[in-house]
């Protein structure tokens, strides 16, 4: 159900047919760039960010995003440059920093549960490299994520930090600045 409910909005979002009630009229646009630890990167899409009644609507138009499931976040900060990891090392996107978490819950979680507030349901590509599928954060408003980067992980997300951190993401593909 809300799975259905989720799809709902989305395509409201999508068609501009929503009343005023259940969707915000503004829309913003993120443009993704697939990136890499020298810094290089190049177009990967964009995903569109709205409110809805059930929370922010995020509608993914990605291309060149290997086939399956990857893990979604919004990261702390406003950046998609290099940057280090932990151990000092210079990673892709490094710069966004760790997953947005405004409460210091220190946790990984499923996106309606406690943890980070910036854990959003995976996305999947499909076996062309596009990602077309939009997802909702049933905790998140526009105005909580302006300033912050989005992100496309290398790897799917199990919402755990066991067996692996962070959901099992791994390395960061895509990026974009929320405006």
């Amino acid at each position: 159900m809300r799975a259905l409910f989720a799809a709902a909005i989305a395509l409201t979002a999508v068609s501009g047919c929503a009343t005023t009630d259940m969707i915000s009229s503004e829309r913003v646009v993120v443009p993704m760039n697939m990136v890499a630890a020298d810094g290089t990167s190049h177009s990967a899409g964009m995903v569109t960010l709205n409110d809805s009644i059930a929370g922010l609507v995020l509608l993914p138009a990605l291309v060149h995003i290997p086939e399956g499931s990857h893990g979604f976040h919004v990261h702390a900060n406003g950046s998609c440059a290099p940057g280090p990891d932990a151990q000092g090392k210079t990673i892709a996107a490094g710069a966004a920093g760790g997953h947005f978490d405004p409460q210091n819950t220190g946790m990984h979680g499923p996106p309606q549960g406690p943890g980070h507030m910036g854990d959003l349901p995976p996305i999947t590509a499909d076996s062309v490299g596009n990602v077309a599928e939009a997802v909702v954060a049933p905790r998140l408003k526009l105005a909580d994520v302006r300033g912050k980067a989005l992100m496309v992980h290398v790897g799917g997300d199990n919402h755990s930090d066991h067996p692996a951190p962070l959901g099992g993401g791994g390395g960061r593909m895509a990026c974009g600045v929320i405006p």
